[in-house]
């Protein structure tokens, strides 16, 4: 999937060229809309035919995911203290 890339925004002369440039891009939106479905709904799909490997190595990844998270939580908590605000805590007041 490719990101979209800036192009020249192009000029329109009448009321018709409008019409058909927005309906161009309501076709395109839809398409877009279709393939992101498609790719979550495969995100997200349960693996029948997993193994006891499988659920360790799964186990495991999830497992370094959340510590990263966590991590990566109290680092942007020490830099930038109470603006994350998360779990309703505040930062303290440095006197």
């Amino acid at each position: 999937m490719e990101l979209p890339s800036k192009k020249p925004q192009p000029t329109f002369h009448t009321l018709e060229e409008i019409r058909q440039r927005k309906d161009e891009l309501l076709d395109q939106i839809q398409n877009d809309s279709k393939q992101f479905s498609t790719l979550w709904g495969e995100l997200f799909v349960k693996r029948e035919n997993s193994t006891k490997g499988d659920y360790i190595a799964s186990l495991i990844t999830n497992s370094v995911t959340v510590i990263d998270l966590f991590l990566l939580y109290r680092k942007l908590r020490k830099n930038y203290g109470s603006i994350l605000g998360l779990f309703g805590k505040s930062a303290k007041k440095k006197h």
